[in-house]
């Protein structure tokens, strides 16, 4: 349906995406993939993440979209591209809110190590939680078999046991997914308590969420506390892909708690993956940057680089894998990225 086509009906309601976005923003991943990949294992985080920003910041810009950042890397001073706030896209319709991570895993790209994403999400204007100063939330994900059937206000046995009936398995069959912190030694005695198996992860709690509704993974659930931002782009995710994210937010100490209740957010409440992101038209994209559960990291080959893509749309429930083919002389050419030098002979 052309622009002409799309109109406000008689209430007045915003303009709906009706084209599949997720389809043009792999670009966008694809970019920053490539670029952080020049830098991997050559032990630089910065370097990684400020090749990924400005490839995705680049790409972004030729979108047919009016976009606002609500999740990128700060508050405009603190990160001159793609700060909280920014309008990117080509400003023409739909109006979208939009959530990056040019590099979920910094420290697995810098270091050479598994499972590194460049992910993006949109969801129409207005729909996408804003964390404003909240940094971490407590998360619990699950895929399409255990929706419905877990509760952050259950313990991790409760919930452990849920999803092992809804999966028809024993919880000694699941694998629960971890962040490797300090913070989570008591819930990883809580988990092996119960008899669940644990796979621990440096990095990558986006990779980490979505994995749960992946069943080639082999990963069942994702428990603990990590970034508020991933928590969303992650509910962006898993509304298509079937899966269920809950979310409570978790301040590091009683200043941030403040700062939060003065933001008009409840840091009590459970927010559910459609609190997090309320539209039901949502996209997500993800290209892989070292190889991971389900993606493969950037390849290269004697003529340019090979991605592997996952896109996700929620309103059809499409999840699609695109493996793309990149002529290094042509991204030059057009100036899409720094790919470093010509080839030798």
């Amino acid at each position: 349906m052309d622009d002409e086509a799309r109109v406000q009906d008689a209430s007045g309601a915003r303009r709906k995406p009706d084209r599949n976005l997720a389809l043009e923003i792999v670009r966008v991943t694809e970019s920053a993939a490539i670029a952080a990949s020049r830098w991997m294992g050559r032990g630089d985080k910065n370097a990684a993440d400020g090749a990924a920003v400005d490839a995705m910041r680049f790409t972004l810009e030729t979108v047919a979209m009016d976009g606002v950042v609500v999740i990128g890397e700060g508050e405009k001073d603190e990160a001159p591209m793609l700060y909280n706030g920014e309008k990117v896209g080509d400003g023409s319709h739909p109006q979208v809110d939009v959530a990056v991570d040019p590099i979920d895993g910094t420290r697995p790209t810098a270091y050479g190590r598994g499972g590194a994403l460049s992910v993006i999400a949109l969801a129409e204007r207005g729909t996408m939680f804003d964390p404003g100063p909240s940094f971490y939330m407590n998360k619990i994900a699950v895929g399409p078999e255990a929706v419905g059937r877990v509760s952050l206000d259950a313990s991790v046995r409760e919930n452990l046991r849920e999803v092992a009936r809804a999966k028809r398995s024993s919880v000694g069959e699941l694998t629960v997914i971890v962040l490797d912190r300090p913070r989570h030694d008591a819930l990883i005695e809580e988990i092996r308590s119960a008899g669940a198996r644990i796979r621990l992860i440096p990095d990558g709690d986006v990779a980490g969420a979505i994995a749960t509704a992946w069943p080639e993974s082999g990963a069942d659930v994702l428990l603990g506390t990590g970034g508020t931002p991933e928590g969303v782009i992650a509910a962006a995710a898993l509304k298509g892909m079937g899966g269920e994210l809950q979310g409570r937010l978790a301040p590091h100490d009683e200043a941030e708690r403040a700062r939060i209740v003065d933001a008009g957010l409840d840091p009590d409440r459970v927010l559910s993956h459609d609190d997090l992101v309320a539209s039901d038209n949502c996209f997500f994209a993800a290209t892989g940057i070292t190889t991971g559960d389900f993606l493969t990291g950037v390849r290269y080959t004697n003529v340019g680089a090979i991605t592997h893509s996952l896109v996700v749309r929620s309103q059809s429930g499409t999840v699609r894998f695109i493996s793309a083919y990149h002529r290094l002389e042509k991204m030059r050419q057009y100036h899409l990225i720094d790919v470093g030098p010509d080839l030798p002979d």
